[in-house]
């Protein structure tokens, strides 16, 4: 007799088989946490924790889906100069990924000597170069821009905006 409830993806479902229930338990749509209701029952409660069900889950359990692989180790090298780790995967300077033919000197000259975010424009961040053009007209943007053309030249900005190594 179908008796059985259960609040899935799409909302309450049923009425349900108990054998219904198993292969729905079996196949894991039905999960742990998810609540059922039967007649006779006061409230919905999540399966575990309703005795007719509870013991189909140890059943279920052995075909769950095995736990991810770990994360691959990425090897690191330290450099004398800054004794810092450095990756040799995407984003890290060891990486030889497409090369930019922006100039970092140049991005960073023109953030410096044209402070309306030039430099950041060139360098393919238009966004940020519109903001700084925009508050350059308080005066904040022509701070924000003058140290930003340090920034650059100082090798804090790897990338142009179009994720490509700058030159240095």
């Amino acid at each position: 007799m179908a008796e059985w409830f259960y609040i899935g993806h799409y909302g309450q479902l049923g009425p349900l088989t108990r054998e219904q229930m198993e292969e729905l338990i079996a196949g894991g749509v039905i999960e742990r946490e998810t609540y059922v209701w039967k007649a006779g029952m006061s409230d919905w409660l999540t399966a575990d924790r309703v005795a007719e069900l509870g013991g189909l889950f140890i059943k279920a359990d052995p075909f769950a889906a095995p736990p991810p692989p770990p994360a691959p180790n990425v090897p690191t090298r330290f450099r004398a100069d800054r004794h810092a780790p450095i990756t040799t995967q995407p984003g890290s300077m060891l990486y030889s990924g497409p090369r930019s033919d922006k100039s970092r000197l140049l991005a960073g000259l023109l953030n410096i000597l044209l402070p309306f975010g030039v430099g950041r424009m060139y360098l393919g961040y238009a966004a940020v170069g519109v903001l700084q053009m925009v508050l350059a007209l308080c005066g904040v943007g022509v701070l924000w821009s003058f140290f930003d053309g340090i920034i650059i030249l100082a090798g804090g900005v790897r990338f142009d905006g179009y994720g490509r190594v700058m030159s240095d």
